[in-house]
């Protein structure tokens, strides 16, 4: 499986995320420069964290432009894998891809911690690796990571079971009904603000963010 991790002027996780799936996980990488127009190559789409286009404006709305992010959208509407970390999944709101939006974190300061998540479901190829309802901790790093959505929304994204992680205990930012990460109605599209990358190496002291990753390929290999 071939991973591509856009870069933005402004990315910083980008690295991480690659260190990952080369490094730990041996899979065929690429950096996709932002400007690019041509994906076809990858299956699997990763939007990293950090600031893109230093957060002008509002977190991911300038980047939602870049010419790699209509490709994206492409590359989602064939059932391509994308995920989007931190400031990954503020573009993917910006592009339409996920519904909601994050915004400022209720006490508006800026969060660098490690937080306690409840999986909600693990009947998705990302969360394959998980079971549902089990409690993991991944590392969290955001100003703008308060999750909102109007009423109507939020009640079909609880209906249509697209909540995959919720904050479990103390809620960190603020987010309605704890909400943590999201997917499309599909599944293929997986948005969240905590960091599974920064916590995939053993050396680190917690893999809980690896099983996300080891889960996606090792459902998509028993599928082929």
């Amino acid at each position: 499986m071939k991973f591509g991790v856009l870069v933005f002027p402004g990315s910083n996780c980008d690295r991480d995320a690659a260190y990952v799936t080369r490094d730990l996980l041996g899979q065929p990488t690429r950096m996709v420069w932002h400007q690019e127009t041509d994906i076809s190559d990858i299956d699997v789409i990763i939007v990293p964290g950090g600031f893109s286009y230093g957060d002008y404006l509002r977190c991911g709305a300038i980047a939602r432009f870049s010419p790699v992010m209509q490709e994206v959208i492409n590359h989602s509407q064939k059932g391509k894998f994308v995920i989007g970390i931190c400031n990954g999944f503020q573009v993917l709101t910006e592009a339409g891809l996920l519904p909601g939006a994050l915004t400022r974190n209720e006490n508006l300061h800026f969060i660098c911690d490690r937080t306690p998540l409840k999986v909600e479901r693990n009947n998705l190829p990302w969360t394959h690796g998980y079971t549902e309802g089990e409690v993991i901790t991944l590392p969290i790093a955001h100003g703008e990571g308060r999750f909102y959505a109007d009423k109507e929304t939020l009640a079909a994204i609880e209906d249509n079971g697209q909540i995959v992680f919720r904050y479990h205990g103390d809620n960190p930012n603020g987010s309605l009904n704890n909400i943590a990460g999201i997917c499309n109605l599909q599944g293929n599209v997986l948005g969240m603000m905590p960091h599974p990358e920064r916590a995939a190496d053993s050396r680190l002291g917690n893999t809980d963010g690896l099983r996300l990753f080891t889960g996606l390929l090792e459902k998509v290999a028993a599928l082929v």
